[in-house]
């Protein structure tokens, strides 16, 4: 079924001087702006549009692409306040509004905000709303596994670390003693599902994968290039001295220099790692 709110490939089936209009199924025939078409569109030919609500409430398509669709999370910026609620850049010309009966605090124009795109059950239009854990149900059963790769936005901070919005749908923590980098508020990342604990909370890690193993392991023997071969550094070192040492976690540290003691690269001994032909 086609909604507002989401990206589609349409066919054209009809060519005027202002736009082509598109076959939308259920929706009907939607307008694409000529402004917002590629030159090579003909009858018969198929686009990929974003559909919404243009400013007289009729649905149109762009190839434009939103900040964030129907049922996905972003942050972004109030543009407007008005007597209905604040308005939102989400990427495209008619700004999405979250009424002030859907904002968390107050909105100021000018600040960013992490908000959830819905559409209103009442008129059907395009809304938003910072009240993000109406939308986030830890109860709903899920299917992540461990060192499964997964979209994060960061949220808030918390003693423990940061929250983080799993590909949209659940809450996870990235833990402050795993994290290596700077994080800020509406940041979106890619990170890995750490663990699934008992209680069904979810903890997370931004590091995982083949790709980042590789990128760990270039990095130590980077370090031991320029210090001519040695690290007074491993795998009994403390989490702190890896982590100002390497920038990397201690379980990241030992999985990485567990593999080039394998490969015979680096030996491993009480005082630190060695390269083997130095």
């Amino acid at each position: 079924m086609i909604t507002l709110g989401n990206t589609y490939q349409l066919d054209v089936i009809k060519v005027l001087d202002f736009g082509f209009y598109l076959d939308a199924k259920e929706l009907g025939e939607v307008l694409l702006p000529g402004k917002h078409a590629p030159n090579d569109l003909v009858v018969g030919s198929s686009v990929y549009v974003f559909l919404y609500l243009d400013s007289e409430d009729r649905p149109i398509a762009t190839t434009k692409v939103p900040k964030a669709k129907v049922g996905e999370f972003a942050y972004l910026k109030a543009v407007a306040r008005t007597h209905v609620g604040t308005f939102l850049d989400w990427g495209l010309e008619k700004d999405v509004l979250v009424p002030f009966a859907e904002q968390h605090v107050p909105m100021d124009v000018d600040k960013s905000y992490l908000v959830y795109l819905y559409l209103d059950k009442n008129d059907g239009r395009i809304v938003a709303s910072s009240k993000i854990n109406k939308y986030l149900d830890d109860e709903r059963p899920h299917d992540f596994t461990p060192q499964q790769q997964v979209d994060l936005i960061i949220a808030n901070t918390t003693d423990l670390g940061f929250k983080a919005i799993i590909n949209n749908s659940h809450w996870g923590v990235l833990y402050k003693n795993d994290v290596f980098q700077t994080l800020s508020f509406g940041q979106s990342k890619k990170g890995f599902i750490k663990r699934i604990r008992e209680d069904g909370k979810i903890d997370l890690s931004l590091q995982g994968g083949k790709e980042t193993r590789d990128k760990y392991t270039k990095i130590i023997l980077n370090y031991l290039e320029k210090k001519d071969g040695f690290a007074p550094v491993h795998d009994k070192s403390s989490p702190e001295i890896i982590a100002d040492t390497f920038g990397m976690s201690k379980g990241a540290f030992k999985k990485a220099i567990g593999g080039l003691y394998k490969q015979r690269i680096i030996t491993i001994g009480k005082d630190g790692i060695r390269l083997v032909d130095k």
